[in-house]
């Protein structure tokens, strides 16, 4: 008879990481053009790709096919990345930033991300950053062939991704743990 392990400290597979770092930057027109040429100059050896819109949204302008946004997603070296990011925000981020499986925050000028000189050509403007965690045995979900169900248990809640986070990147939390409704 096979012993279960109780401790998830010593179970591999229920060990988190981080699986990309996410920066959006949203805008029509000029807007767009500058929040590219943003995200080249932040990331250099990744091309920005263009989000279009699906919704019609009038009182902004908005239509379906319409360029809205641009996003760049970094899956090297993004411990490095997300240290960056979060000096920019002091450490410090709100628990309702929070859900299963990712956080995001936004940073309202590029020129607070610490080593970054202000672009005339860019103005100020600011990004989203998204992470997104992980557990081994994702790609069970994933894959093409033979694709399986992923269990709730499966799900990183908001209390793990907060002690992941004060643990290794020395994070501070303020506020109260939004939990999702299901």
């Amino acid at each position: 008879m096979k012993a279960k392990i109780k401790n998830t400290e010593e179970n591999v597979m229920r060990k988190i990481s981080i699986e990309k770092v996410v920066l959006n930057v949203g805008g029509t027109a000029e807007n767009l053009e500058k929040g590219v040429r943003l995200l080249k100059y932040l990331i250099k050896e990744r091309k920005p790709a263009r989000k279009k819109a699906r919704k019609r949204i009038p009182s902004l302008g908005v239509r379906p096919g319409l360029e809205v946004g641009t996003v760049v997603t970094i899956r090297k070296d993004k411990e490095e990345l997300l240290k960056r990011m979060l000096n920019a925000v002091d450490n410090k981020l709100k628990r309702k930033q929070i859900s299963n499986n990712n956080f995001s925050f936004g940073i309202k000028e590029y020129i607070e991300i610490p080593g970054v000189e202000y672009q005339r050509d860019i103005g100020i403007t600011g990004l989203d950053v998204t992470v997104v965690f992980k557990r081994a045995g994702r790609r069970v979900r994933l894959k093409k062939i033979k694709s399986g169900r992923i269990p709730e248990k499966q799900m990183i809640k908001p209390k793990e991704i907060i002690k992941f986070m004060e643990e290794n990147f020395g994070t501070r939390f303020t506020g109260k743990v939004r939990e999702d409704k299901e």
